[in-house]
């Protein structure tokens, strides 16, 4: 998930890097709360937005009303701005990148660093490679305090200050889960170490442990009409059969056994969709789609063992579908596990049953399905 800067700069402050004072804006009346001279910078989603004229400094209240209309409802890249970010300025001495990330395949987060900030990292790596500069996090024992003196070392400044963005940053990585966080430009100004940016990716398998920040963020989003939030639904298979059950499993095992006690019962399967690993309301909502979309299924049959998995998120996924397109189907859901009763409490309140036994629920579904044939 791909927070705008506010948002970014929201979980810095949180995590302690000092960031400039500043405020949204999404009306041409909240400038008169703006103090100017001020920096309006536009929202989007997309890289080079400096160079696409999406920052513009403004010293007077006129500057800032020509800068607003000029930027509010434009495009960057084929991305709409729906909102700007009204920041006071700064007094820049120097321009650093700091970024920590984690790298495919290793077990350690990257600490990417450069005394030159401001531009592109790939093009300070090709202009001036020996500013650049990178170490690796252990997880296990997180910031050392050499690593904190190397980076004071390499961007001239206090020990302290270097403490404070460094730690801020590595925290704000480690309890948001996400895989990037990077500051571009890191200023030196006279009161010391500024984030006058903020690029933050959450991790989207993560959300089932940060829902509730995931949800906030999310309605951040939504609130300024910018783009909906993405979440990764690609863990599902989705394997079409000659049968009316259409099976949603959260496990390949689970849904294998479900498959031979459909035989058992005299169907068969339309289709077999597996959501595997950890899964997401999203997920499900996929999931129900992909099956809904076989014409010849005639119920539906989830069946849910909640190990990792949370009932809750997974019912949550179903009574939204209901919710927004409606099952055209009788479904069959047999959920046990993780938050298992919350997971039933929203079914119930939904007007949908639940199956505590699997061998009741693959009867029932069978017999729903031949009815309904």
């Amino acid at each position: 998930m791909k927070l705008y800067e506010f948002q970014g700069k929201e979980l810095f402050r949180e995590a302690g890097i000092p960031v400039p004072r500043g405020r949204l804006v999404t009306r041409e009346e909240e400038l008169g709360l703006v103090e100017f001279p001020a920096v309006l910078k536009a929202q989007v989603l997309v890289g080079g937005r400096g160079k696409a004229g999406g920052i513009k400094v403004c010293k007077t209240p006129e500057e800032g009303k020509k800068a607003f209309e000029s930027l509010l409802g434009a495009s960057i890249k084929g991305e709409k701005i729906c909102a700007l970010l009204a920041e006071e300025t700064a007094d820049i001495k120097r321009e650093f990148y700091l970024s920590i990330t984690i790298p495919s395949g290793s077990k350690s987060f990257l600490l990417m660093g450069s005394a030159t900030g401001g531009v592109e990292i790939e093009q300070v790596a090709q202009s001036a490679p020996e500013a650049l500069f990178s170490l690796l996090i252990d997880p296990i024992v997180g910031v050392m305090d050499y690593q904190v003196r190397y980076v004071a070392k390499r961007f001239a400044c206090e020990v302290e200050e270097a403490r404070k963005v460094l730690t801020g940053l590595y925290r704000a990585l480690r309890e948001n889960d996400a895989t990037l966080v990077e500051i571009n430009p890191l200023a030196e100004t006279p009161r010391g170490l500024l984030a006058l940016d903020a690029k933050v990716v959450l991790d989207d398998k993560a959300r089932w442990r940060r829902s509730e920040l995931f949800e906030r963020l999310a309605e951040q989003q939504a609130a300024i009409g910018g783009q909906a939030v993405s979440v990764s639904t690609d863990t599902i298979t989705y394997v079409p059969l000659d049968g009316t059950v259409g099976l949603i499993s959260d496990g390949a095992g689970t849904g294998m056994l479900t498959l031979d006690l459909i035989s058992d019962a005299g169907a068969r399967a339309a289709c077999f969709c597996e959501m595997g690993g950890l899964t997401s309301p999203e997920v499900m909502y996929s999931a129900l789609e992909k099956t809904l979309n076989n014409k010849n299924v005639k119920a539906i049959i989830v069946v849910l063992i909640g190990g990792f998995n949370r009932m809750d998120e997974m019912a949550e996924g179903i009574v939204r579908y209901q919710k927004e397109k409606g099952l055209p189907v009788p479904i069959v859901v047999r959920m046990c596990g993780t938050m298992e009763e919350e997971g039933k409490r929203i079914m119930r309140e939904a007007n949908l049953k639940t199956y505590d036994d699997l061998y009741e629920a693959v009867h029932e579904v069978v017999a729903l399905a031949g009815r309904n044939s």
